[in-house]
């Protein structure tokens, strides 16, 4: 499936923004120290696959927040199972 193509980054991007909530791009890669570049990539690809959703910033409409598909994680963990290597991360992601 999509998700066994994203690299370890994009978990890591994704595991970020399920601990501290919607993000832009740059607290991502501050908070999680991986390059802005490898964010703006990882970004890309989770949206590809529907891992994300992009919320409006309040704050500042000139920017957009990234925060993960619960659904779309739940409905992939259930797919995959909890036997699978990704479905552990899947439930930590989750957990988180």
């Amino acid at each position: 499936m999509m998700s066994k193509e994203l690299p370890s980054s994009a978990l890591a991007v994704l595991r970020c923004l399920a601990k501290h909530g919607p993000l832009t791009p740059r607290e991502i890669s501050r908070r999680s120290k991986i390059p802005a570049r490898t964010v703006t990539d990882a970004l890309r690809r989770l949206m590809k696959a529907k891992l994300l959703v992009r919320v409006p910033d309040l704050r500042d409409m000139r920017l957009c927040l990234y925060s993960p598909n619960r659904e779309v994680l739940r409905n992939m963990l259930n797919m995959h199972g909890m036997d699978s290597m990704l479905g552990v991360q899947l439930t930590l992601i989750l957990r988180a």
